[in-house]
């Protein structure tokens, strides 16, 4: 038996169903009625004399919509919520540790409603939790002196759900020291023989301590400035350690920095830490993890051909290194036990043009901070890169004092947009990047030859 299929009736009806489902924008109106369809003006609304409709609750850009200052709505697109973390620090005492952190900020839903204290003593956690409340500071009570304790602050939002957690900070609590003996009357007539406080480093009453802890290079000479000028050099241990320890320091808030220089003489990236200092206390910053040292073997590499990446960092770390390219380039390489790391980069996917390199080191759970970036170009032709003068301080030194600090800067400002003499061709823009000018360049020059 043959079945005739007629296609012409089966279009047909199938046009009819689908027609019977199309959502056609349109407008309803009455004498004293009318609604606008959605489709035809989303967001609008309708009217009449006693009517009033809003077809949708929504907005024409993302983010635009607002029936207020108590509520807006986004639509359209995911929104993600966030918090800001908190910088926190810690000041010992007797049997306490005063904490204070910078206050955190909620975006796209979130509200910080109090924060949350973590305490252990061990590095990492697990912590104990207290929600202290809408507060920036917290004293933390009954700890045991000499025991290094370990904290991190949580912003909590109006359910008191974590969402967000600072860096860990330590500090050991210490008890006071016992005062001194009254002085004996001096024998001297005249009494006035006594020597001035401080000496040999006595703890003044009412000034504050502050000391720095971490790990730079092995056998490498460790600055720490303050407020842009030397505090004190020191030297890194063969195991890396290094330690300053600052006393008599008037109590208030300080900018203070800390670099390092590997055994060629390469000066690492500057670390800098704002500090806020507590009469009569003691501050520590620890785990500090010095940046590499990084440098090139060539100014300009013929595409295809390598170019030598190395530095030095702590020993047998692993090193990631970034070189900056149409896509980001990411390579590892490890570090041998002096800390001395190499690799060898094939340029054949890198692009014509200036390229830039810096890195970092991973060791056990610590990371440090990216090196200085190292500039090179990708070319026609191999240069090599003039070796980098070892810390005598030649480049940015204006008055030869062996030092770049405010005196440069200020002679260097004073030819910022001015005509350069034949003098100051010589003594000022020759010290920096010699063209004639003085420019921005010059000033990160200067930046980066600053001793204070």
């Amino acid at each position: 038996m043959r079945i005739c299929i007629n296609l012409r009736a089966i279009f047909a009806l199938l046009g009819f169903f689908l027609l019977a489902n199309v959502a056609g924008a349109q407008e309803l109106t009455s004498t004293n009625f009318k609604v606008a369809d959605p489709v035809v003006f989303p967001g609008g609304y309708s009217t009449s004399d006693t009517f009033k409709l809003t077809s949708v609750i929504s907005q024409l850009v993302t983010g635009t919509s607002s029936t207020g200052s108590t509520f807006n709505i986004n639509s359209g697109f995911l929104f993600f919520p966030a918090v800001t973390t908190p910088s926190l620090s810690a000041t010992a005492g007797n049997a306490e540790v005063a904490l204070s952190w910078t206050s955190a900020t909620g975006v796209l839903g979130w509200t910080v409603s109090s924060y949350i204290v973590g305490q252990s003593t061990v590095s990492g956690g697990p912590y104990t939790y207290t929600d202290v409340g809408a507060v920036t500071s917290s004293t933390r009570t009954g700890l045991t002196n000499g025991t290094l304790y370990y904290f991190v602050v949580r912003p909590a939002d109006a359910f008191g759900y974590g969402i967000g957690t600072s860096s860990q900070n330590s500090a050991t609590p210490v008890a006071p020291s016992p005062s001194p003996p009254p002085p004996s009357p001096s024998p001297s007539p005249s009494g006035g023989g006594g020597g001035g406080g401080g000496g040999g480093g006595a703890v003044v009453s009412g000034a504050a301590t502050v000391m720095f802890s971490g790990r730079a290079y092995p056998k490498s000479s460790v600055t720490l400035l303050k407020d842009a000028a030397v505090a004190a050099s020191s030297f890194a241990g063969s195991d890396t350690e290094f330690a300053f320890l600052l006393n008599n320091v008037t109590p208030g808030t300080y900018i203070f920095s800390l670099y390092s220089e590997d055994s060629q003489g390469r000066r690492s990236s500057l670390q800098t830490f704002p500090v806020s200092l507590t009469a009569g206390a003691t501050t520590n910053v620890t785990g500090i993890f010095i940046a590499p040292t990084i440098a090139v073997d060539k100014s300009e590499v013929k595409k295809g051909d390598n170019i030598a990446i190395f530095g030095q960092t702590i020993p047998s770390a692993e090193v990631v290194i970034s070189v900056n390219s149409e896509h980001e380039l990411f390579v590892k390489t490890p570090a041998d036990k002096n800390g001395i790391y190499l690799y060898n980069l094939d340029t054949v996917d890198l692009e014509y043009g200036q390229h830039f390199t810096k890195s970092k080191a991973a060791s056990a759970n610590a990371i440090s901070a990216f090196s200085k970036s190292v500039g090179f170009a990708v070319g026609t032709k191999n240069v090599a890169a003039l070796p980098e003068a070892k810390s005598s301080v030649i480049k940015g030194d204006m008055n030869g004092d062996g030092k770049v600090n405010l005196v440069d800067f200020s002679v260097v400002a004073y030819w910022w947009n001015r005509v350069l003499t034949a003098t100051a061709k010589v003594n000022v823009d020759d010290k920096l990047y010699p063209d004639g000018k003085i420019t921005l360049r010059d000033f990160s020059i200067l930046a980066y030859y600053w001793t204070g």
